[in-house]
């Protein structure tokens, strides 16, 4: 049996802190985990500069309410849910995701939660636990599942390391170039392609 794992930004749905970014015209939110390989440091990054700028919850779910996948995302699931398990495994927030998992048929996602107080301020991230996409695969592997995964950053890698066979698609060239091990996918129609000749080389 087979599964793919799946990132989210960057891979299914545009980068979430980039497009808060050109809505608020603040440059700073356009740093994402294709810049800054420690998560913590990120978030903790992006949770001063809502303070700073006296920016909430809301203000980012009504950017995101208003984002759509990446054109051909939905398809190209559907398409791959016909004949795999597909999993989603992302770095994001259940408080962001549910308008953007909504438009892509609700697969399966597994992320991690925001802490706010009653203004709706955001005070702290819960992880759902530390190398989590790692993790999840090693987990898959121990249920005899062979997985494929798929993503586009740094905080990608892990995952893809873990996995049976892994893929960038379109990554930042910096990031492909320093993990030549990960073929690189340009469009959705090549990462269908790997995934198959990837699933080709077992019997279940």
């Amino acid at each position: 049996m087979q599964i793919v794992c799946l990132d989210l930004e960057g891979v299914l749905v545009p980068e979430i802190w980039i497009a808060f970014a050109e809505r608020t015209g603040i440059a700073d939110f356009r740093r994402t985990t294709r810049d800054e390989p420690d998560y913590d440091r990120l978030m903790r990054f992006r949770i001063g500069l809502l303070d700073q700028h006296g920016l909430k919850l809301p203000d980012i779910q009504r950017v995101i309410g208003s984002m759509q996948p990446l054109e051909g995302a939905r398809a190209f699931l559907d398409a791959l849910r016909t004949r795999y398990q597909v999993l989603i495994l992302s770095d994001t927030f259940y408080e962001f995701a549910d308008p953007l998992m909504q438009q892509l048929g609700r697969p399966t996602l597994f992320c991690h939660r925001l802490i706010t107080d009653t203004s709706g301020r955001i005070v702290d991230y819960r992880l759902r636990q530390p190398d989590q996409k790692r993790r999840a695969v090693q987990a898959l592997k121990a249920l005899n599942f062979r997985v494929i995964a798929a993503g586009d950053s740094y905080n990608d890698t892990a995952m893809l390391g873990a996995a049976d066979a892994g893929f960038f698609i379109h990554p930042p060239p910096a990031i492909a170039e320093r993990f030549p091990q990960f073929p690189v996918a340009r469009s959705y129609t090549e990462l269908r392609a790997a995934i198959d000749g990837a699933a080709a080389r077992w019997v279940d």
